[in-house]
């Protein structure tokens, strides 16, 4: 079972990881989709967001500081799913089914995020 847990953090957290790098290697584009979401300093906000999700990531990913890593990531899920992926707003039923997807993604990685803190620390296999 420790193995699996262990397996699970580095899928869960890596995931994190590379939306943080992610952020830090499309700062532009992100930054543009973040300005037409009426983001103010959607500059500020992606870079941000992607120091919120590598700190998340790799939290989980290591087993430290969980709580810490927890914290990053709901700061970064909770805003980013209402303002970047308010399906309720899209009148287009494409972008409608686009964003609900990754809105009700989001309160999913959101839910399990919360999990982590039901885990008592230090978890097996942590640096």
């Amino acid at each position: 079972m420790e193995l699996l847990f262990f397996i699970g953090r580095l899928l869960y957290g890596g995931y994190f990881l590379k939306m943080g790098v992610n952020h830090f290697k499309n700062t532009d584009a992100l930054t543009g989709y973040a300005g037409s979401k009426g983001v103010p300093k959607p500059r500020l906000a992606v870079l941000g967001g992607g120091v919120l999700l590598l700190l998340g990531g790799l939290g989980i990913v290591l087993g430290v500081y969980v709580q810490l890593a927890v914290l990053s990531l709901v700061i970064f899920l909770v805003p980013v799913s209402y303002k970047m992926h308010a399906y309720w707003n899209d009148t287009d039923p494409n972008i409608k089914m686009a964003n609900m997807v990754n809105f009700q993604k989001n309160i999913a990685l959101l839910g399990a995020a919360l999990a982590f803190l039901a885990i008592p620390t230090p978890w097996a296999l942590s640096f």
